[in-house]
């Protein structure tokens, strides 16, 4: 015999109170529920979605970029070396120079070699004053250096030159003297060198050579203006000087513009020529009409 089976009681909704207060409970939760997705909806609104950037790719370097600023255009190759101002010429020596000395001469010592092919041999003594704070071995350098030059009195197969010590039997001696012993001796020799009321020029004695060491230090006015150097300077004044004592007289400008002739008195002016030391120029004598 089957048992039958015992169906389950009836559900039986609920009494009074359970009913109304499960009837609230739903609608509150309800309520609830409303409320969150009214709120979802007004954050979905105001805060879109952010759209998808693709990342950027930064290039990686294997070293940091040079700080360097690039070259300009004007700016020399890296290789180039900076130019070089060249110095400016001496025109004239600094500090003041003595006007008188004790008159007496310190005489520089040695022989030199006998300078010039052929021709007459002159020897020559060089002295400087004593009180002139000049040294009498490199004033006579840096004649023996002039006199020597196949650009002088010895390239013409003329004359032969050779410096001599003061002891030694000579043709002439170079002088160089303060400008008031200098005064002196060429007043005695005949030729007054003031100008302006002042001993300014050189001169040649008989047998000397006479060289104002206002000169010597200080060049001269059309030296000075044309920016010629103190050294060209001291070269022609020595072979001017040294000319007269060989027997040339002063002579004057033979070309406008040209090189200056040795023996025009380039000291005073230049008489429309530019400054020239030599009496040689190019293998020949240069030579201007007599005066």
């Amino acid at each position: 015999m089957i048992d039958e089976a015992v169906a389950p009681p009836a559900l039986r909704p609920p009494s009074g109170p359970d009913r109304w207060r499960k009837w609230w409970l739903a609608a509150f939760a309800l309520i609830i529920v409303a409320g969150a997705g009214f709120a979802v909806g007004r954050r979905i609104e105001q805060d879109p979605a952010p759209v998808a950037v693709p990342p950027i790719a930064v290039p990686v370097m294997s070293s940091p970029p040079s700080l360097s600023p690039p070259p300009s255009a004007s700016s020399p190759p890296p290789s180039a070396s900076p130019s070089r101002t060249p110095p400016k010429p001496v025109l004239q020596l600094p500090g003041a120079v003595p006007t008188r000395g004790s008159g007496q001469f310190a005489y520089a010592a040695g022989r030199g070699p006998v300078v010039g092919s052929k021709g007459q041999l002159r020897r020559f003594r060089v002295a400087v004053e004593k009180g002139s704070n000049e040294d009498a071995a490199d004033f006579a350098g840096q004649v023996a250096a002039t006199l020597g030059d196949p650009r002088s009195w010895t390239g013409g197969g003329q004359w032969r030159l050779q410096k001599v010590g003061g002891a030694d039997p000579a043709d002439f001696t170079v002088y160089l003297a303060t400008r008031e012993t200098a005064g002196r001796m060429c007043l005695m020799g005949g030729t007054n060198i003031r100008v302006g009321g002042r001993p300014y020029t050189s001169c040649r004695a008989t047998g000397k050579a006479i060289i104002n060491l206002d000169r010597w230090r200080l060049s001269a006015t059309p030296y000075v203006t044309a920016k010629v150097p103190l050294s060209i300077y001291r070269q022609y004044v020595i072979n001017h000087e040294v000319g007269h004592e060989l027997g040339h007289h002063h002579q004057g400008c033979p070309r406008a513009g040209g090189p200056a002739p040795v023996m025009v008195q380039q000291t005073l002016t230049l008489r429309g020529c530019h400054a020239y030391a030599w009496p040689r120029l190019k293998g020949k004598a240069l030579t201007g009409p007599s005066l």
